[in-house]
């Protein structure tokens, strides 16, 4: 017997839950459905970003490095919340500093979502959860610049390291 599958909150441009939808509908690339997710940047004492490379399991972008933490939120789920649970879940952290940097709508061929994106320091150390991420490590701010376009990371992280990261003045 198969588990039932996961419904999302499908929100509108504000991040207000309008309804719910099953997981494989969201990411079909057909509805594009709008649906919340939260994403961690976290950082070392250095300013060095832990990276996670995606499970070969996972069915979006498969073996590709990302962002620290990324998941979807639930429904009734504050993002702060989700952020809380999703860092515990992918890398066992618990005692978690962070703070909002940016909600923004990002849009790839299977799907939308509304993203929360978090900056945040940790005193535990990383443990990488292997149901969800093959390997995770800290990287220097140069080695990810020097890496970008090089179809290492995920479009959505490359993006928001952009956005978040790198000046017009560096471009």
């Amino acid at each position: 017997m198969s588990l039932p599958e996961e419904l999302f909150p499908v929100v509108d441009d504000d991040g207000n839950e309008i309804s719910l939808a099953p997981r494989s509908v969201c990411h079909d690339g057909k509805s594009m459905l709008l649906h919340p997710v939260v994403h961690l940047h976290l950082l070392n004492p250095n300013g060095d970003l832990f990276l996670q490379k995606r499970a070969m399991t996972k069915d979006l972008l498969p073996g590709m490095w990302d962002t620290s933490v990324g998941g979807h939120m639930s429904s009734g789920e504050t993002a702060e919340e989700a952020l809380r649970r999703e860092a515990e879940e992918e890398l066992g952290l618990k005692d978690l500093t962070f703070h909002l940097n940016k909600k923004y709508k990002w849009q790839s061929p299977r799907e939308r979502e509304l993203v929360y994106s978090f900056t945040g320091s940790c005193n535990d150390i990383p443990v990488t959860n292997p149901d969800e991420i093959d390997e995770g490590r800290f990287w220097e701010m140069e080695e990810i610049k020097e890496s970008l376009g090089k179809n290492i990371f995920t479009p959505n992280f490359e993006f928001e390291f952009n956005m978040l990261y790198i000046t017009h003045s560096d471009i």
